[in-house]
């Protein structure tokens, strides 16, 4: 048994479900087991437990129940939201507009449909990993249909200005749609006030099971997609199939717990992202990625010039850390993301993404430092 201490920070892949998660989750594994297609008591009592979780996710994102459609996470709701939308409007464009930073949940789907006739336009970003809205507005045509863009970036942090963009796409009578998927459960997301057309979030990011997902259509906006998925009328038909009602349950309950601990925890870990970042800045040639730009509280990203990534990676085996997303982290190339923004391949594979959670404490922070400082003084020792 390995005795050594280690410490988890890679929250943006995923989180610990939550105690009181899990508690409220149990029973309907086992005495409320029902399927809430069922028209009896047990299938009832499933029905009343989805019917809450709707209530609790919507509240958190703030928008009706109704909008929301449960799916199996965010990579279906991203699948389902774009073929369907695009079949549905097919006949008014085939133009999407999106970002080369988009999570690869978007960026696949995007080459699908660029085969099924579809054409993509990707934005550039500068070197803090942002777009330029004036390329984003000269970009839409007649032909434009959809923007798609995701509200806070998974690697870097990076928020992108969603009310403005909003305002430039709805300008433009296009819709627009989100990932909001890393944002939800970290800052407060108001899907009113953004006015967005489509969203896509899970419940594993923020303490909730793996499995189960959302996929948010504005009913105000008149956002229609078209169904890609058949054999039942479960979700109103866009999500057919026997509802995971535990995990739906659980999502409920993170959703809840996020809600009323958002703004305190906010506070917390953004002090000791700070705290984590000014000692790795003690490092000589290090660079944290889009430090300059509106970012996540809780993540940090950091290159090491002159340093072999695979060494670093290798070494620092104490530390849960990734070197991008974790969809993608089993691949040894460089983060797309951090390409996009001008690192060369070199400088991106000896980057690390840093997420803090809700279990993080200052003592783990003062030991990931240590152990990063350490390592990266042997490394650039063992090459003089």
């Amino acid at each position: 048994m390995n005795t050594k201490k280690k410490i988890y920070l890679d929250y943006n892949a995923t989180t610990p479900v939550d105690k009181r998660v899990v508690e409220v989750m149990l029973p309907f594994f086992t005495e409320m087991f029902g399927n809430a297609s069922s028209d009896h008591l047990y299938g009832w009592d499933a029905q009343e437990g989805i019917g809450l979780a709707r209530e609790q996710v919507s509240k958190l994102v703030n928008c009706k129940p109704t909008e929301i459609t449960f799916t199996s996470g965010a990579t279906e709701a991203a699948n389902l939201a774009l073929f369907g939308f695009c079949k549905m409007n097919s006949s008014k464009g085939k133009h999407i507009v999106t970002c080369k930073t988009e999570h690869k949940a978007i960026l696949d789907t995007m080459k699908a449909l660029k085969n099924k006739g579809f054409q993509i336009t990707y934005l550039d970003v500068d070197t803090e990993g942002n777009i330029d809205l004036e390329e984003l507005e000269s970009t839409i045509t007649a032909e434009t249909i959809l923007v798609c863009l995701m509200l806070a970036n998974n690697e870097t942090g990076l928020i992108h200005p969603m009310k403005k963009i909003g305002k430039i796409v709805h300008g433009k009578e296009v819709k627009l749609m989100s990932d909001i998927t890393q944002a939800v459960g970290k800052i407060s997301v108001n899907l009113k006030e953004l006015n967005l057309d489509l969203a896509i979030f899970s419940s594993h990011k923020f303490y909730g099971p793996k499995g189960i997902g959302a996929l948010y259509v504005n009913k105000k906006n008149k956002v229609e997609i078209r169904q890609t998925v058949f054999g039942g009328g479960q979700e109103k038909g866009m999500r057919p199939g026997t509802l995971n009602v535990p995990g739906i349950v659980g999502f409920g309950k993170a959703a809840d717990i996020a809600a009323s601990e958002l703004n305190e925890e906010s506070v917390r870990i953004s002090k000791l992202r700070n705290k984590l970042e000014g000692f790795l800045e003690e490092i000589e040639d290090v660079h944290i990625n889009s430090k300059n730009a509106d970012r996540l509280p809780n993540t940090t990203n950091i290159s090491f010039e002159n340093i072999d990534g695979n060494q670093l990676m290798r070494k620092l085996n104490r530390l849960a850390i990734s070197r991008g997303s974790a969809c993608t982290s089993n691949l040894i190339n460089p983060s797309h993301v951090l390409k996009a923004m001008g690192l060369s391949d070199e400088v991106a594979l000896s980057s690390l993404r840093i997420s803090l959670g809700r279990n993080t404490t200052l003592a783990d922070i003062e030991f990931a430092a240590e152990e990063i400082k350490n390592t990266v003084h042997q490394l650039k020792k063992a090459v003089v």
